[in-house]
């Protein structure tokens, strides 16, 4: 067991600056606080901070990660508040205390799912701004790992495959092997006693009978090379991990005699010709194995990594992997962490994670030069996933939706039923509003209630396709039902106003009859187009009744004109509507369109069709209601084009005749002026308003140009709503 001295010992060889005194006032609380308390294994409870500080004092971090090391249960496990914290050591030691607590307290979900362990994996590094938290968590589950053996078989199944899942594979997305390696090899052993005995065996068997050959297989080599004069920097010998070689025979289903790298050399060269040369001098040495060399220095992988890999034969008659690189190639296959995790996940070509560990790379780097860990902390700020959130379902399943993700969202992550009747959510045990963004880690139950239907209003604030695609399409189609039914009851009562035969008439093929005539697919739709009001119940009966009847029953006069269906009038705002003559049409008072402009129609309820200039604001309604937007266009027809009334507001220096010029200009342009409002603020600004009338929007456009060239106009607007 360290002591606390043994861990200031190893702080203070790499940085004999260290606060001493802080580590210790935390050592003693964390003493303190976990007093009485005992591992599994029956030591003391302190043990355990103690060791992970020195794990993380192995990785050269600051007081600061070390503190948070020695106190990084107490929140947890004792009754210790994390405002204590904050209070004897500061907002920096308990920030990454409660980040570690953070991540120890949230559940996991053994999945088989790969996507579901990538997901916990891209939460864990998104829910943290700070390294340090991931790698005392890191160091937290390495030393739990070691003493694993002292709890029960369930849970030490559940920590191993965890471990195995997350932990591990962040530690390589880290560039940290060593302690990945050994995170693995922890796992495998209480995963699958038996498998791991087995290759334990099989592996010493070999290693006894091969260290003395690694050894002579060295020296041949060494020799060689010295001979034929191409200079190696290392040559090192290695044997296989048994999680490896596990991993190998499984992906690759082969059996024990195939694995031919259990033992491998590695050469290290200065440049890429002695990679070459000491290739072939091991093709002469030993005979290779037909089809086992791969040469990824001309050929590199997708990743970057480059190396020539051959299996040869010795003279023992067994086979063994040599690699041969620069001693560049070496640090970014061993050191490189987007290479090196892209490499072994098996992941190949772009991919979008990679300019973050490309940084954090850059950052590990920077650790190793850095003499003083306290000049590298100050780098250690991060957000991996700044694109994505990771929250739990109350049973541990995690979804990845997009940053400022509402519970609203996630209802429709988890299927549309839950999404339609959704009423509120608890996120974190405490209930939020709906609109509220969820953060990574946070736990969100969705409340929901039989009979509850989604809200239009949702459509404000969800971010995820799915949620916005299956809100619209329920509310489409809760409209178009009411629409039908709103459609039938005017057609019927059309049809009794005229006294007709509403059985006949509203017969199901006489209905579809019409609407083929109409150019709607069916009966349904053509009520519908009757209730979104694109079509008149007059004009659909003008199809279903037989011809004349409807000038028989009115004696020949004009029929009644149906209230809700005015026809347009006719004048300077005539504006032509796609197949719905008899529809009222009038300019939307938001936005107060002009002859000229691009303009979209919306069939408004009750009122007509709503003409809008196609850049206004709420032309946004007409996404969610395809159905009610209708083709619309400026009749130019008449030799009388009208003129339209817009309001200026011109915004001018205070000077002595302004008001005049401005006037006179737009007087000399032909435009007819409404009214005049002038005022001066305390900044000797002016502000003028002037309503004025224009024939369309070229005329509006150099009237505007000709204002702005008046002397001491500072900014001509035009007032979009109705003057």
């Amino acid at each position: 067991m360290i002591s606390f001295d043994d861990l200031v010992h190893r702080v203070r060889a790499n940085d004999p600056d260290a606060d001493t005194d802080l580590l210790r006032r935390a050592y003693e609380f964390s003493a303190l606080e976990h007093a009485g308390q005992t591992r599994r294994s029956g030591e003391k409870y302190i043990t355990h901070p103690l060791e992970v500080a020195a794990l993380v004092a192995g990785m050269r971090l600051d007081d600061v990660a070390i503190a948070a090391s020695l106190l990084h249960d107490v929140v947890e496990d004792t009754l210790t508040t994390i405002e204590h914290v904050r209070d004897l050591f500061g907002a920096e030691v308990a920030h990454v205390v409660e980040g570690v607590t953070k991540i120890s307290s949230i559940p996991f979900s053994s999945s088989d799912e790969e996507r579901q362990a990538e997901n916990f994996r891209k939460m864990l590094l998104a829910m943290v701004d700070d390294v340090r938290v991931i790698l005392v968590k890191l160091a937290d589950r390495l030393h739990n790992m070691r003493t694993l053996g002292h709890l029960k078989e369930e849970r030490r199944i559940k920590i191993a495959q965890e471990t195995l899942d997350i932990y591990a594979p962040i530690a390589n997305r880290l560039g940290m092997s060593k302690l990945k390696n050994e995170l693995e090899e922890l796992a495998f052993r209480h995963l699958d006693p038996a498998a791991f005995e087995r290759l334990k065996a099989w592996a010493e068997e070999r290693r006894r009978a091969t260290e003395q050959t690694v050894a002579q297989l060295k020296d041949t080599l060494e020799a060689k090379l010295r001979d034929a004069h191409v200079p190696a920097l290392t040559l090192e010998g290695r044997i296989k991990r048994l999680f490896s070689i596990r991993e190998k025979l499984r992906r690759q289903k082969i059996g024990l005699d195939e694995v031919y790298d259990l033992i491998a050399l590695r050469v290290i060269t200065p440049t890429v010709h002695d990679c070459y040369a000491t290739l072939g001098i091991i093709h002469q040495t030993w005979a290779p194995v037909p089809g086992r060399f791969k040469d990824f220095v001309a050929m590199p992988r997708p990743n970057g990594y480059q190396s020539l890999h051959t299996s040869v034969v010795s003279d023992r008659g067994f086979a063994f992997e040599v690699q041969i690189r620069t001693e560049r190639m070496h640090q970014v296959a061993e050191e490189g962490i987007a290479a090196h995790w892209k490499y072994k996940e098996g992941r190949v070509g772009a991919h979008p994670d990679e300019k973050y560990f490309r940084w954090l790379r850059q950052l590990l780097e920077t650790e190793k030069d850095a003499r003083d860990p306290s000049d590298f902390i100050h780098s250690l700020k991060l957000d991996l996933y700044p694109e994505e959130v990771y929250a739990f379902t109350p049973k541990g399943e995690v979804k990845a939706l997009p940053r400022g993700a509402t519970p609203v969202d996630f209802a429709y992550a988890i299927h549309t039923d839950v999404g339609h009747t959704c009423v509120g959510a608890r996120v974190n045990r405490r209930m939020v509003p709906l609109r509220t963004q969820l953060g990574s880690g946070d736990i969100v139950e969705v409340v929901t209630a039989a009979g509850r239907t989604p809200s239009r209003d949702w459509l404000n604030f969800v971010v995820t396709a799915r949620a916005r695609q299956k809100i619209k399409h329920f509310i489409h189609a809760e409209e178009k039902v009411r629409a039908v039914e709103l459609g039938r009851r005017l057609l019927d009562k059309e049809i009794r106003r005229l006294d007709l035969n509403a059985r006949t008439l509203l017969a199901p093929e006489e209905l579809g009859r019409a609407a083929a005539e109409l150019g709607v697919s069916k009966a349904d739709d053509l009520c519908a187009s009757i209730g979104y009001g694109k079509l008149s119940a007059r004009r659909v009966l003008a199809r279903l009744a037989p011809a004349g009847a409807l000038r028989d029953r009115t004696n020949g006069r004009p029929p009644e004109v149906i209230p809700e269906r005015v026809p347009p009038p006719p004048g300077p705002d005539a504006i032509k509507t796609s197949g719905c003559d008899d529809l009222l049409v009038f300019r939307a008072g938001c936005c107060n369109p002009i002859r000229g402009e691009p303009i979209v129609g919306y069939v408004t309820r009750g009122k007509g069709v709503s003409v809008h200039a196609s850049t206004c604001p709420n032309v946004v309604n007409l996404l969610y209601h395809p159905e009610r937007r209708i083709d619309v266009a400026w009749d130019t027809a008449g030799d009388d084009p009208g003129e339209f009334t817009v309001r200026l507001t011109i915004q001018v220096q205070d000077r002595r005749g302004m008001l005049a010029d401005v006037t006179t200009r737009i007087a000399d342009m032909n435009t007819n002026i409404r009214r005049v409002e002038a005022d001066v603020n305390d900044t000797r600004r002016g502000l003028i308003s002037v309503t004025m009338d224009v024939d369309d929007l070229k005329h509006l456009q150099r009237v505007i140009k000709d204002v702005r060239a008046v002397p001491g106009v500072i900014d001509v607007k035009r007032v979009l709503r109705q003057p």
